[in-house]
This record gives C-alpha cells, sequence and structure tokens, in this order.
C-alpha cells in the first residue's frame, strides 16, 4: 500500500510562489508516473500536470502552462510542484496522483491535499 504525502501549501498573494512536495513511500516510486490535481470549492477535482517515470516527459493543463513546473526526484522519492505567478484563480487542495496518463486521466492512488490559498 502506496502512502503519499504533500507538504507545501499555504496562503500567499497573487504573483508569489508556492513549490509543493509529495513524498511516496514503497520502492517502486520510480516505476509510476507522478501527477497533481487540484480541487476548488463547489468544482470537480481537475488535473494539473503530470510527469513520466522516468521525469523525461511532463503535461501541463493549459491553465497553468508556462506557470507551473512539476519535477521529480527518484532518489528521494519525491515529487513537486513549483507554481510561479500564482492566481486568485489556483486556489484551491492539491493532490498528489500515482500512476496517472500521460493525457492527464488519474490514477488510484492520491495523497491527503495541501491548501494553496491565494489572496488577490
Amino acid at each position: 500500500q502506496v502512502q503519499l504525502v504533500e507538504s507545501g501549501g499555504g496562503l500567499v498573494q497573487a504573483g508569489e510562489s508556492l513549490r509543493l512536495s509529495c513524498a511516496a513511500s514503497g520502492r517502486t516510486f520510480s516505476s509510476y508516473n507522478m501527477g497533481w490535481f487540484r480541487q476548488a470549492p463547489g468544482k470537480e477535482r481537475q488535473f494539473v500536470a503530470v510527469i513520466s517515470w522516468s521525469g523525461s516527459r511532463t503535461y501541463y493543463a493549459n491553465s497553468v502552462k508556462g506557470r507551473f513546473t512539476i519535477s521529480r526526484d527518484n532518489a528521494k522519492s519525491t515529487v513537486y510542484l513549483q507554481m510561479n505567478s500564482l492566481k486568485f484563480e489556483d486556489t484551491a487542495v492539491y493532490y498528489c496522483n500515482r500512476g496517472p496518463s500521460m493525457d492527464g486521466r488519474p490514477g488510484s492512488d492520491w495523497g491527503q491535499g495541501t491548501q494553496v490559498t491565494v489572496s488577490s
């Protein structure tokens, strides 16, 4: 059973940056694509970014392209989401996901989420 633990969320002003981290338990981290999704109040969970198991490929939602960067460190079993130029509409709970497809469909394993709040 994999465990995914997100951290790094918080309250920031529009235009500022945050970096989220997701630490995974288990020895198979490097075998899986990893992704980030988010859910705003009253809305469905939506895809944000995905990175391939090797780190060689990434794919982003149009709403974050050019502002967010996903990366991973397989030696540390950790995936990151660098979020720059944050906007009010980026406010959401951000979830780490194991095994998403490269076109943004989620895998079956989720973290507990970390809150990101952007004040305008």
